[in-house]
């Protein structure tokens, strides 16, 4: 049964109820990263090649992975750095490696850490991370997977470590992770042998088993060109699922079986203090993956100082403009999950505005489907990045009232 919009709003509170009972069964189990944002810091971050400096990671190989930092200095600090730009996942900080690089001329890089408790043989474990493609990557490829250890690999080679991963991204052999504006989760279970305490990221497949593609340099982005494929790492989880309760890895590109883009556009936004509260709110966005409802934290972020200031502002309505794009409506003549994408959208921001203590009466839903292109949207866009031109327009926007 198809729900729309109108039914979608009516069903929100027992929707609510039913998704928070869920979340908190199913987040009984604990992450056993100790560190897993790289948030915890021994030393002050001075220069690349610094992942020791976070407690409880190191590098495994003489080529040591980067650790991004708030910081003073430019190479390293977040979101700005010497490889672009990018906001942390979670919290402020986060890793950096290399997976990729013809002819192994920039030498592959990996993160390691001693897990809070080793395995159990037999139990499956959900394994997530974030990864996003540096702007400074000539490559990227796939294989950018976790590997789990009984005993920790440590040696002053600058080779790469050649295993067979345990876990790879879903659907890995068509999944080239290219999306630069913002994060891609990597997701997978594990069965485990029994005595695994060790977790290490990074590529463990040999040049010829990767795939690679060549990425464009946009004009926009200032940083050295990097003749590798560099990526930013965040948010490390291994839990472990109760099969007794019913508990599965969430994983957020398998959920349609499809090897769409992932990629979810990531506004700058431009608040000052000249501007109006109604002018601050309008300049707000929210994107999403293609053919997915389902908000990032940046978007989260954006909601968050949507509801702040409308409780600030109880005479305030607020009209909610839905977007999808016009690949989303062809791909949904074959398979009816991408129908009503914009709708999808539109009742899941306005889930999170209700459940953040906004009236459903202040709001004003509006469906715009795929007939109002983002204006943001370059000549540029459409010639050279076509999947940037169609991430813009998977959006929702605002007006106040």
């Amino acid at each position: 049964m198809k729900i729309t919009t109108k039914n979608r709003i009516k069903v929100i509170s027992t929707m609510t109820f039913v998704a928070l009972s869920f979340f908190a069964s199913s987040q009984d189990s604990e992450n056993l990263v100790a560190n897993p944002s790289f948030e915890s810091t021994d030393k002050k971050v001075k220069r690349l090649g610094s992942i020791a400096n976070a407690t409880g990671w190191t590098s495994p190989t003489g080529v040591r992975a980067d650790l991004f930092v708030s910081s003073n200095i430019p190479d390293l600090s977040v979101p700005e750095n010497i490889y672009g730009s990018e906001v942390a996942k979670d919290g402020d900080n986060y890793a950096g490696i290399v997976s990729y690089s013809y002819g192994n001329k920039v030498p592959r890089s990996y993160i390691m850490s001693k897990m809070d408790a080793p395995m159990k043989k037999g139990m499956t474990y959900c394994v997530k991370f974030n990864v996003s493609l540096s702007e400074a990557s000539k490559y990227a490829s796939n294989n950018i997977g976790a590997l789990f250890l009984k005993k920790p690999k440590g040696t002053d080679a600058k080779l790469p470590i050649i295993d067979e991963p345990s876990v790879v991204h879903f659907n890995n052999d068509m999944k080239i992770m290219n999306a630069r504006y913002n994060w891609t989760e990597v997701c997978g279970t594990f069965i485990s042998t029994g005595g695994e305490k060790y977790i290490m990221l990074g590529n463990f497949l040999s040049d010829d088993e990767t795939k690679y593609e060549r990425m464009k340099k946009s004009k926009d982005v200032k940083v050295k060109e990097l003749i590798a494929a560099y990526y930013y790492v965040d948010e490390v989880s291994v839990q472990l699922l109760d099969s007794d309760k019913g508990e599965r890895c969430e994983c957020a590109a398998e959920e349609a079986g499809d090897s769409y883009s992932t990629t979810i556009y990531q506004k700058v936004f431009q608040i000052t203090e000249e501007m109006t509260v109604s002018d601050q709110i309008e300049e707000h966005r929210v994107f999403f993956a293609f053919g997915r409802d389902k908000m990032n934290s940046e978007g989260k972020g954006s909601l968050n100082f949507i509801i702040e200031q409308l409780k600030a502002n109880p005479e305030m309505k607020l009209q909610i403009n839905a977007h999808n794009n016009a690949m989303e409506d062809e791909v949904a003549i074959e398979n009816d999950f991408y129908a009503d994408m914009d709708g999808k959208r539109l009742g899941s921001v306005m889930e999170y505005l209700i459940a953040g203590g906004i009236d459903k009466g202040r709001l004003i839903p509006s469906q715009k489907g795929s007939d109002s292109p983002n204006p943001d949207v370059t000549e540029e866009d459409l010639v050279e990045d076509e999947d940037l031109a169609l991430a813009k327009s998977r959006r929702v926007t605002f007006k106040v009232r």
